[in-house]
């Protein structure tokens, strides 16, 4: 039987690295997002969630970055060097997972392989971005390339990222998942796990430990619509499950981030999209703490 994780939860609502008009929504979804970790966490593991949430008050990324590093290095120390434990980082804008990523780089060095479950690639450069928002940089960021003071110390290879049901890159990002040698899994792979499940293992092995990044606009906005750059033709709740399931059954599950959530249902005087959302949730942690493929690192 496989052992049970300890999670815990880093809440950062930050809204000024996001593009879209209606970002400072993040702010309550961050706040929405961490409650439902924590009550999926003790339904899957059956014990509390350490919650913390990151001040974000300023508009400086730099600072509030240092601040999400400071978190995250507390939660290790905590949990004497968090063996067994997952991280959840919950934003606010995907310009969050700098830090998180950057701490599973540093924990799993060369093992580490990051899928990036998203509508778009965010793998813009200051030079390249039409919106000049940094969440659509972010993981250009953690490769070594990208606003001053904004990228990862110890840069990802990008070979050991897999894009999945991403649908909507620029033509620069385009050429950069090409000459970098960075896996993309398209929506018409992701029918089954077996296309994902193959990447994962040709960029770091039979024993890689996962990052698993989720930017809810990876759905399909038919069934939910609450982010800021919603893009036709995105995965359903089951296909999405489905899959970070099939992740936690076979890899390490390094961290988990779940980012881009604009409280509110806009469109929907029903509340529909927060059910979609504790679904989402409510799955996810079951797959990657109630069942993980591998609790410590090695």
């Amino acid at each position: 039987m496989a052992l049970l994780r300890k999670v815990a939860v880093v809440e950062v609502p930050q809204w000024r690295g996001s593009g879209a008009r209606t970002a400072e929504r993040l702010r309550e979804g961050a706040r929405v997002v961490a409650e439902l970790v924590e009550a999926a966490t003790a339904r899957a593991v059956g014990g509390a969630a350490q919650r913390v949430r990151v001040a974000v008050e300023d508009s400086d990324l730099g600072v509030t970055a240092a601040r999400v590093r400071a978190a995250v290095d507390k939660v290790a120390d905590d949990a004497d060097g968090a063996d067994g434990t997952l991280v959840v980082a919950v934003g606010g804008d995907c310009g969050v997972e700098l830090e998180p990523v950057s701490a599973a780089r540093r924990r799993y060095g060369d093992r580490l392989v990051v899928v990036w479950f998203d509508a778009h690639g965010d793998l813009n450069t200051p030079e390249s971005s039409p919106s000049g928002a940094y969440h659509g940089m972010v993981l250009r960021a953690l490769t070594g390339e990208g606003p001053e003071g904004l990228t990862a110390e110890e840069p990802l290879d990008p070979r050991r990222i897999v894009l999945a049901g991403v649908r909507d890159l620029d033509p620069p990002e385009s050429a950069f998942v090409t000459d970098a040698g960075i896996r993309w899994v398209t929506m018409a792979e992701t029918g089954t796990a077996e296309a994902l499940l193959a990447a994962i293992e040709a960029a770091g092995g039979p024993d890689a430990a996962v990052y698993v990044h989720i930017d809810l606009d990876v759905l399909d906005p038919d069934v939910f619509l609450s982010v800021g750059c919603p893009t036709p033709g995105g995965m359903h709740p089951e296909r999405l499950l489905s899959l970070v399931t099939a992740i936690g059954g076979r890899f390490e599950v390094a961290g988990l981030g779940l980012m881009e959530y604009e409280a509110g249902d806009p469109g929907s005087g029903s509340g529909g999209d927060r059910d979609v959302l504790a679904e989402v949730v409510g799955g996810v942690v079951a797959a990657v703490a109630g069942h993980p493929g591998r609790t410590v690192p090695r």
